[in-house]
């Protein structure tokens, strides 16, 4: 019997291991979370300057600094939490924690990877993007270090993690930031920031030591205030952006920016029937499995698409 269990168990744990350390760096600097990091031409794409092999290139490149600045904190902050992450459930499995990789080399990697990152920053990129990501790396090292543990500060951690993503590419091609495009970045990625937080509390609710300490210390009616309020003004923001003057002629036949608001608001409701039954996660991995969603969201692609290629 104890053999049979064994052989059990063995299928599962060898595919951890089957790429070694580098294999193991590989998935701790969490690829799957680099999706993110193409909110960088979210800018450029909203002023219609895509369309040029100068600025795919020149977003190119801040896509690839702004991954390893990401990848660095991931790294550091796995080293930092590895022996707290082997008390959860799911974060046991990471590669520091799971004993792949050593947390010294968890630790020098991210460091080196970080230190890369800033001077080729400092000799390729415009000095605004150079600091931008300087303060990505300062803000999101300091979250690891303690900003995690201090209340609402955590939550305006990560999302002005998303929100640096989303202005770095109008800084990196010189382009002028609507303030309403700044205001439906900023509250739109904490709409997602606090559901996420919602999700883990009602999960996790009552079970000691398998999650982060400091949901402890929120109510989930707090967090449900906050994903709310979030959502009510980031609508709000993106209809007042898309109904901006911008100086610029219009030849549409429809006025598609102004149609987008419909696709928009159809996303914002559609992710808060998951927010609202606590199963909000990452948010690509709410996008990416479910269907609808990611048929509003290409729907509203294609509104603001045909928007800018009419202006």
């Amino acid at each position: 019997m104890i053999r049979l269990e064994e052989a059990a168990y063995a299928p599962q744990s060898a595919p951890q291991r089957r790429g070694g350390l580098l294999g193991g760096l590989f998935r701790a600097a969490r690829p799957k979370q680099w999706i993110k990091n193409v909110l960088v031409v979210a800018a450029p794409a909203a002023a219609g300057r895509l369309l040029s092999v100068s600025a795919l290139t020149h977003l190119a490149l801040v896509f690839v600094l702004f991954t390893a600045c990401a990848a660095a904190v991931y790294l550091v902050n796995d080293a930092r939490d590895a022996e707290a992450d082997r008390a959860h459930p799911t974060k046991c499995h990471r590669p520091v924690a799971a004993g792949e990789v050593p947390v010294a080399v968890a630790y020098a990697v991210g460091g080196g990877l970080a230190v890369l990152a800033l001077v080729a920053a400092a000799l390729l990129v415009p000095p605004l993007v150079a600091a931008v990501l300087i303060v990505y790396l300062g803000v999101q090292l300091a979250y690891c270090v303690r900003l995690k543990h201090v209340l609402v500060v955590d939550l305006v951690v990560v999302t002005s993690g998303f929100l640096m993503r989303a202005v770095i590419g109008g800084f990196a091609l010189g382009i002028p930031l609507s303030r309403w495009f700044l205001i439906t970045a900023g509250f739109g990625a904490l709409f997602m920031v606090s559901a996420k937080r919602y999700s883990e509390a009602v999960q996790m609710a009552g079970e000691a030591g398998a999650t982060r300490a400091l949901l402890t210390e929120y109510t989930v009616g707090y967090l449900r205030f906050v994903w709310q309020m979030a959502a009510g003004v980031a609508v709000l923001a993106y209809c007042l952006w898309t109904l901006e003057d911008t100086g610029v002629p219009h030849t549409n036949v429809l006025p598609w920016r102004q149609l987008s608001m419909v696709a928009f608001i159809l996303a914002i409701l559609r992710y808060a029937v998951f927010a609202d039954r606590g199963t909000a996660g990452e948010p690509e991995d709410v996008v990416l499995r479910d269907r609808v969603l990611a048929v509003i969201g290409v729907l509203w692609v294609t509104m603001y698409g045909l928007a800018v290629a009419h202006q």
